[in-house]
C-alpha cells in the first residue's frame, strides 16, 4: 500500500494539515480534507450566499481530486457541515448543477453546526473518492 499526501496548486496552502491523501492498493482511496469557500488567494468567496460558497467548495474539491488523478464521478462519500440556519436546498442546488446527470451520486451526510473556523463561512465539505 502506498499513501500520497498532496497539497495541490489551485487551493490555499494549508498549515498543519493536508488537503488530499491518496491511498493506493488494489483500488486507490482518496481522502479530501474539509474544503470551504476559500479560494487560492485565501479569500472568502460568496460571503452570505450558501449557493455561491457551495460552488467554490465544489471547485476546490474538483481541484483536489484532479491533483490525485480523480474526478467528481469517483466520489463515494461527502460529509457536509452547514452552519445552523442555512437552507440545505441551496447547497444541494449547487451540487446538482455541478453533478448534472452523472450516474451513481455519492452518499451524503449533512450535519448542522453552530459555526465553522471562519465566521464568514457557511459550509464545509470533506470527500472520499475511489479510483481503479
Amino acid at each position: 500500500m502506498q499513501v500520497n499526501y498532496i497539497n495541490p496548486s489551485g487551493l490555499q496552502k494549508p498549515r498543519g494539515y493536508t488537503q488530499v491523501v491518496a491511498v493506493a492498493g488494489p483500488n486507490r482511496t482518496i481522502y479530501v480534507g474539509g474544503q470551504d469557500a476559500i479560494n487560492e488567494k485565501g479569500e472568502t468567496v460568496g460571503k452570505g450566499s450558501l449557493q455561491a460558497q457551495t460552488e467554490q467548495v465544489l471547485s476546490n474539491i474538483e481541484a483536489a481530486l484532479a491533483a490525485a488523478d480523480a474526478k467528481l464521478e469517483n466520489l463515494v462519500k461527502l460529509t457536509i457541515y452547514l452552519v445552523a440556519g442555512q437552507n440545505p436546498a441551496e447547497g444541494f442546488m449547487a451540487f446538482q448543477q455541478r453533478w448534472q446527470n452523472k450516474p451513481n451520486p455519492p452518499v451524503i451526510t449533512v450535519l448542522f453546526v453552530s459555526g465553522l473556523g471562519n465566521p464568514e463561512l457557511l459550509v464545509e465539505i470533506d470527500a472520499i473518492a475511489v479510483t481503479p
